[in-house]
């Protein structure tokens, strides 16, 4: 009897643990759902666009155009409503409660406003392209403030829109930071130098802006990986460091349209993966 009471209650409490995941699961999924119905009634939509009828409670969140749910956890881990004609003010706060979002892409829309400070909270977060908007503000200093925000991003492009004032010194704290893509907005100031410590850095483009000051003389001593250097149409001064041969991997060297003087290095003849070389609109001297 007494054996019969003790599997009875196994029986029970077994019961009891799988409904409750079961409930827990609902919720977290249903949190998902919640925070991108939230993020639809934020944009301005025609009857007749895509989301007004597909985002909808009646489906399933995995179901949704632009959505993707992990396997194991049916949980949203990539948003991609890119070049979709949404016009919309301010991103809601609710989105940073996706935390299981790897990739977020809003680029090509018509979106405004700041960067919101809530997206910091995706600390799981791998992409982010809010590229070709109409952001404005100042590129927030969350970025890599603190090692547990965001800190496995690996690609950040914020490229054509119509960002403000300097670019955030914590920005050299994404250690993982492969693309850093700022093209086209209204940056001022100089580059921080703890850009050039980002050792995983490949890309760092930051053409069309109005940065100054001059490049490190030591640019490569820590950007082993760096591919891509393109700085295009800023105001920009000083000497074109010869370190820049210490750059193995690069293939892009755009520094046109910029202020710089004196000499080509010639070092920059041991750059054997070199593909384009730009460097018009300078004042500089020597063969290019």
């Amino acid at each position: 009897m007494e054996k019969a009471y003790s599997f009875f209650l196994s029986l029970l409490l077994l019961h009891l643990y799988l409904l409750e995941t079961c409930i827990s699961k609902n919720i977290v999924i249903n949190t998902d759902q919640s925070v991108l119905l939230a993020l639809k009634a934020s944009f301005t939509l025609s009857s007749s666009h895509p989301l007004t009828q597909n985002w909808s409670s009646q489906a399933s969140v995995c179901d949704w155009i632009g959505v993707t749910c992990g396997s194991r956890h049916h949980r949203v881990i990539a948003l991609n409503i890119s070049n979709m004609n949404i016009f919309g003010n301010n991103i809601p706060p609710h989105l940073g409660n996706l935390s299981f979002l790897v990739s977020l892409d809003l680029s090509k829309n018509y979106l405004h406003g700041d960067i919101p400070q809530d997206l910091s909270r995706l600390n799981r977060l791998k992409v982010m392209d809010l590229g070709y908007n109409n952001f404005s503000g100042e590129i927030p200093m969350w970025f890599g403030f603190n090692s547990g925000f965001i800190s496995k991003l690996e690609t950040l492009s914020v490229r054509n829109n119509l960002l403000q004032g300097g670019i955030p010194k914590e920005i050299g704290n994404l250690e993982n930071l492969k693309d850093l893509i700022l093209f086209e907005n209204q940056l001022t100031g100089s580059i921080p130098l703890s850009i050039f410590n980002i050792s995983s850095l490949e890309l760092l483009g930051l053409s069309g802006n109005q940065l100054t000051g001059s490049l490190p003389v030591d640019i490569c001593r820590r950007l082993g990986r760096i591919k891509r250097i393109s700085l295009v149409s800023n105001h920009l001064s000083g000497y074109i460091p010869s370190g820049l041969s210490n750059c193995t991997e690069l293939s892009e060297l755009s520094l046109a349209y910029n202020n710089f003087s004196g000499n080509i290095p010639p070092e920059i003849i041991n750059l054997e993966r070199l593909e384009l070389l730009s460097l018009g609109g300078n004042n500089l001297q020597g063969i290019y």
